[in-house]
């Protein structure tokens, strides 16, 4: 048997008061949160701002988790919310005159790498993927997740999760076919 406590056995702690069971369950969540939110946002900044932000949200609603044991559901469900709230909040902000003398976000052109330019290519390809399609594969391919976790997760059945991740790296591959600068081994992956 395993030392490692259950999802719901952390909440039931971090409910009577336990900082510790609260920060096993941020660090357990901490970067699928971040994936999920970035699915959304596309801007890492803002998905860092989108998950921190879950996570106080997740503490002071731990009492409406009805389901303990099915917490990261529970949370990744708090963090599209909160991150499409950060887009709007985002888009609102954007409409708004740009003081003379303000600097841009884009990086200077001695700062842009072919790292860059590859991840511009990669967050591209994945926004136009449907928003459940993005969290599969980030969950899937950038944070090892199984197909059967995720589906856990995002309440899913395990075939849907497949079926998903088969037609999001078929559309990424649509994406990325001929553009230059794509590694060989990124193509293959896909």
């Amino acid at each position: 048997m395993s030392d490692t406590p259950t999802d719901g056995e952390l909440v039931r702690q971090a409910r009577n008061g336990s900082e510790a069971a609260f920060g096993l369950l941020v660090k357990r969540y901490q970067r699928p949160a971040y994936a999920v939110a970035l699915s959304v946002t596309g801007r890492h900044e803002d998905a860092e701002d989108a998950a921190q932000e879950s996570f106080l949200v997740a503490l002071s609603r731990l009492e409406e988790c009805r389901s303990p044991d099915r917490f990261g559901g529970w949370l990744m469900t708090i963090v599209r919310n909160r991150s499409k709230n950060l887009i709007r909040r985002e888009s609102l902000r954007e409409t708004d005159q740009v003081p003379p003398g303000a600097r841009s976000r884009a990086p200077t052109p001695d700062k842009v790498t072919e790292n860059l330019e590859l991840r511009e290519l990669l967050q591209g390809a994945l926004a136009v993927l449907p928003e459940v399609q993005r969290q599969i594969v980030l969950l899937h391919d950038l944070e090892g997740w199984k197909h059967r976790e995720i589906a856990k997760r995002l309440d899913l059945p395990s075939g849907t999760v497949r079926s998903h991740l088969h037609f999001a790296r078929k559309a990424l591959r649509q994406a990325l076919e001929g553009e230059p600068g794509v590694p060989e081994i990124l193509r293959k992956a896909l």
